[in-house]
C-alpha cells in the first residue's frame, strides 16, 4: 500500500487532537497523485475530501482493509504495525516547527529510499515539500 501523510519538521502529525494544518493545494496534489484510484481514509479525514472527485472509502479499519495497490491518507493513526504492508510513502512536509503531540512512527529515512522531491506553493504555506519514498 501507499501511505500519504503530512508532517512538520519533527515528523509531527497532530497537536491537541487536531491536524496541524490543512491545505487545499495538498489535497489537489493527493488527488493528482492517486490518479483516479480509490483513497482510503479514517473518519477524521473525511472533511478534507468531501468535495473530491474520486472514490473515497471511509473506515476506522482503513489500514487493515488496504490492499497492496491502495492509497491511504493518514492523519491521526499509528502506522508502525502496518510497516510491512507499506511499499511507498508520499510525505508532504510543512517545513515548519509545530508543537506536535502525535508523531509519524516509521523511520522512513532509514527504511525507505527517497525517489522524488518536489517543492510547491500551498494555500496555507509558502513552501510545501512532497517527498516520495519506496522500499
Amino acid at each position: 500500500m501507499t501511505v500519504i501523510v503530512c508532517l512538520d519538521n519533527a515528523n509531527g502529525m497532530m497537536f491537541n487532537h487536531r491536524r496541524q494544518s490543512r491545505d487545499a493545494n495538498v489535497v489537489k496534489d493527493i488527488l493528482k497523485t492517486i490518479n483516479g484510484a480509490s483513497l482510503l481514509i479514517a473518519p477524521y479525514s473525511e472533511p478534507l475530501f468531501s468535495q473530491a472527485e474520486c472514490s473515497v472509502s471511509v473506515s476506522d479499519s482503513f489500514l487493515i482493509d488496504a490492499g497492496a495497490e491502495d492509497y491511504c491518507f493518514v492523519e491521526n493513526t499509528s502506522v508502525a504495525e502496518f510497516k510491512e504492508k507499506i511499499s511507498k510513502l508520499v510525505i508532504y512536509k510543512w517545513n515548519r516547527d509545530y508543537p506536535a503531540d502525535f508523531h509519524f512512527d516509521i523511520d522512513y529515512a532509514n527504511d525507505y529510499k527517497l525517489e522524488t522531491t518536489l517543492d510547491f506553493v500551498g494555500t496555507s504555506h509558502e513552501k510545501i515539500t512532497k517527498e516520495v519514498y519506496v522500499r
